[in-house]
């Protein structure tokens, strides 16, 4: 697994990065809150096929923070 990952300008994504992707004709974005790279994190966070990042409006969504 990458040791870090990357946007598409190669660039790595790290904690506190704005970061936003296009999805369904729509758009999702929000502040990176957490970045999980490890089999290890992933089994902890519940991510199937790591490496994931979260930001905030996603964890709000998914429920795994609340306001």
């Amino acid at each position: 697994m990458p040791e870090q990952i990357r946007d598409k300008y190669e660039e790595p994504i790290k904690e506190g990065d704005h970061v936003y992707t296009r999805i369904r004709g729509g758009r999702h974005e929000g502040e990176v809150d957490k970045v999980v790279t490890s089999k290890e994190e992933a089994k902890k966070e519940g991510v199937k096929n790591p490496p994931k990042v979260y930001y905030l409006a996603q964890l709000l969504l998914n429920g795994r923070v609340s306001k």
